[in-house]
């Protein structure tokens, strides 16, 4: 199934959530089921940015960009990182505002199911974004998940104060729970944003590639054979490695081949979706050991 269909569902599930926490607002007037509203209007943006950026990640390669475009998922992840501070700002103005002139809650029971049924339709969404970004190793689906399934855990700390508010009448908790929400998106989009800036950073694999990528080439690196220059990096859906191979000068070119044929294959086969860039070079040429530096001419 395209990523797009699943970028359609975010969309859908945004809006019917905001539709939901508003009338939960309306009800209660709770600036706490508000900021929740806010927060979904954030889900709504990033939703359709997913969609429209997912549409461009999945274009082949050009002449332009030979290496494709699947890093445009790390604009979608960055810019919903931005735009949870936005929310998390507005929230905090208006919590702040309530904390000053506190006001009565009203419709607390009908308001709190309405929160709980969006909070049910984020759970049910987040959790298979997620699941879905990890497995086709989407940035932008995992990000739009992990966002909503975070909403979730917010919806139910804001049913719970304001169910506390309407039973004790401590009418100042309801704004101090607007607050904490506040603080929670912060740290959501905080992680979104480092993640997005590391993907379009060129950071290397996770650990757990790294691990993979280093068991084979200990396989393949018996005497003569060495590495080194071993770069990697990640850009959406794709993962690349580079490295230089270092064999006996007296191979024949086909010798050399077969090798880095066999190394590549099993490199691809340990880790999903990788792309790799060898480069065969004599063991007894001192050159061979010269450039495994980024940039050879600026050390030069």
């Amino acid at each position: 199934m395209p990523l797009t269909r699943f970028a359609w569902l975010a969309v859908a599930a945004a809006v019917a959530t905001i539709a939901l926490k508003t009338l939960a607002w309306s009800l209660t007037g709770s600036v706490g089921l508000l900021s929740d509203a806010l927060e979904s209007v954030v889900n709504l943006v990033a939703a359709v940015l997913a969609l429209v950026v997912l549409r461009w990640a999945a274009k082949p390669p050009d002449e332009e960009h030979a290496y494709g475009h699947a890093k445009a998922e790390y604009v979608s992840a960055g810019v919903e990182g931005a735009a949870i501070f936005v929310a998390a700002l507005s929230i905090g103005w208006a919590a702040v505002d309530r904390l000053l002139d506190p006001m009565p809650l009203e419709g607390v029971g009908v308001g709190l199911a309405v929160a709980m049924g969006a909070a049910l339709v984020n759970l049910a969404v987040g959790g298979l974004l997620l699941r879905t970004g990890r497995r086709r190793r989407s940035i932008a689906l995992e990000a739009d998940g992990r966002h909503l399934l975070t909403d979730v855990s917010t919806s139910v700390g804001v049913v719970v104060a304001v169910g506390a508010v309407a039973l004790t009448g401590w009418e100042w908790l309801d704004p101090v729970i607007a607050l904490a929400v506040a603080a929670n998106i912060l740290v959501a989009g905080a992680g979104l944003v480092r993640r997005s800036t590391g993907g379009l950073m060129d950071r290397q694999l996770p650990a757990a590639d790294r691990e993979a990528i280093d068991e084979v080439l200990s396989r393949a690196g018996e005497d003569p054979i060495r590495f080194h220059a071993l770069r990697t990096r990640r850009a959406g859906r794709l993962s690349f490695l580079s490295v230089h191979v270092l064999v006996p000068g007296a191979w024949t070119v086909q010798q050399g081949h077969d090798l880095l044929e066999q190394i590549e294959a099993e490199l691809r086969a340990a880790v999903p979706q990788l792309v790799v860039f060898t480069h065969l070079e004599p063991l007894e040429d001192p050159s061979s050991f010269a450039d495994t530096v980024l940039d050879r001419s600026a050390s030069a």
